[in-house]
């Protein structure tokens, strides 16, 4: 976790006075105006023996802002369930609800959890300006974005996205909905949600219910009776919903998705492993997008040809991350796209799909066919001066992947 200073948290521990009790509406007021001017994605408030620690994950990175009071952590808690409507009683069960913030404002969505000390919260921001993006808002590079635009003028077909949390995954099946929905000729368009996320005009967006037997499998199958011509499904969690999505694909629809996996031949090789057919895949899957987000280095950069601060990778020179007022002493400002897309309907790969090839072979063939890997696009950008060695190995690990491929 990285150690950065944040002032702006010293005026909110200032306001914790145990004298004054009106004290949490303010401290939740100023947390959550500081996260959002942070443009944070999440504020995480967790309970210790002796206080409770502030947390805030700024472009991807989790920093340690402080810790507020022991006298100060069970009414900020409270506080922050009262603005969400959660039960302030039940400090047993993990809770889930959203503060409406006013126009202009970040929607917060509130997650709390029973810990050893008390409960934990962890508050999810979506900021106003990223619920309209498009594709071309997203900093992919132009192939990949003129790819999937291509992609999704099909009109049967699965589209997964994939990556680890936190990979801008449903963002980019958000940009990818709202490019239908500005299409000439209207489709109609559905999405089954766990929970919604954010509201997009032109979209009918519905949440599962698994308390009245209403989960993603068994909402996909019922939404099959209302004329849907694209549906997109929040997440891909088990068989029974990954294979209710390859079969709607397969009858005429247009089908969005994200689930958790590492690049895209890993993607197949995951549904494989929950049990898909080879066929299915190879009939019903267009593609599989896998992307990473990436921290572009601060101009306080500096360059310099010291191999060791490639840390492995094959490039000669690299900028090397500083830090200043400017970059809140973290070297990095603000995060872009790398992605890989596999086709499946290549018929070498569609091939390869149906005999189960492991993934390596699969990676190689896909390359032999042109996809451009995560690594070679992680390379580029280091080459380029966009980012750091450092930027990616925290993000793509240190397995020299591109190593096992030549």
């Amino acid at each position: 976790m990285a150690e950065t200073a944040f002032p702006r948290f010293e005026d909110i521990l200032a306001l914790c006075k145990e004298s004054d009790s009106e004290f949490a509406v303010r401290v939740v007021d100023e947390l959550l105006k500081w996260a959002g001017e942070l443009d944070a994605s999440d504020l995480h408030l967790n309970p210790l023996e002796d206080g409770l620690e502030v947390r805030v994950r700024v472009d991807g990175v989790l920093h340690r802002a402080g810790t507020l009071p022991a006298f100060a952590q069970r009414k900020v808690i409270t506080r922050m369930k009262v603005l969400a409507d959660l039960l302030t009683y039940r400090s047993d069960i993990p809770q889930e609800g959203r503060i409406r913030r006013p126009v202009g404002g970040p929607e917060v969505r509130i997650s709390t959890f029973p810990s050893l000390y008390g409960e934990r919260v962890v508050a999810r921001f979506f900021p106003e300006e990223t619920r309209f993006k498009l594709l071309d808002d997203l900093g992919f590079p132009q192939r990949i974005t003129e790819l999937l635009k291509k992609l999704l003028r099909e009109t049967s077909g699965a589209i997964f996205m994939t990556g680890p949390a936190g990979s801008g995954k449903t963002t980019t099946m958000y940009a990818c909905l709202r490019e239908l929905v500005q299409e000439e000729i209207p489709r109609s368009i559905i999405t089954i949600e766990d929970p919604i996320e954010v509201a997009i005009p032109g979209v009918i967006q519905s949440q599962v219910e698994p308390r009245v037997g209403l989960d993603l499998s068994a909402a996909l199958r019922y939404l099959m009776r209302q004329d849907p011509e694209v549906v997109a499904v929040g997440e891909i969690r088990d068989r029974a919903t990954a294979e209710a999505a390859v079969e709607a694909s397969l009858t005429g629809h247009l089908i969005l998705s994200t689930f958790h996996a590492g690049g895209a031949a890993e993607s197949v090789g995951r549904l494989l492993d929950m049990g898909i057919e080879p066929y299915l895949i190879r009939s019903g899957v267009l593609a599989v997008l896998s992307q990473r987000l990436l921290r572009q280095v601060c101009t306080c950069s500096e360059w310099t040809d010291d191999p060791q601060a490639a840390l492995g990778l094959p490039v000669d020179r690299v900028r090397v991350a500083r830090g200043c007022p400017e970059c809140r002493n973290t070297g990095y400002t603000n995060r872009f796209s790398i992605a890989e897309i596999l086709l499946l309907q290549d018929e070498r790969i569609a091939r390869a799909v149906l005999e189960c090839v492991d993934v390596v072979t699969l990676e190689k063939l896909a390359l032999e066919q042109g996809m451009v890997s995560l690594w070679d696009s992680a390379v580029q950008a280091v080459k380029e001066g966009r980012t750091t060695p450092v930027e990616v190995r925290r993000v793509l690990g240190w397995s020299d992947y591109w190593r096992i491929l030549e």
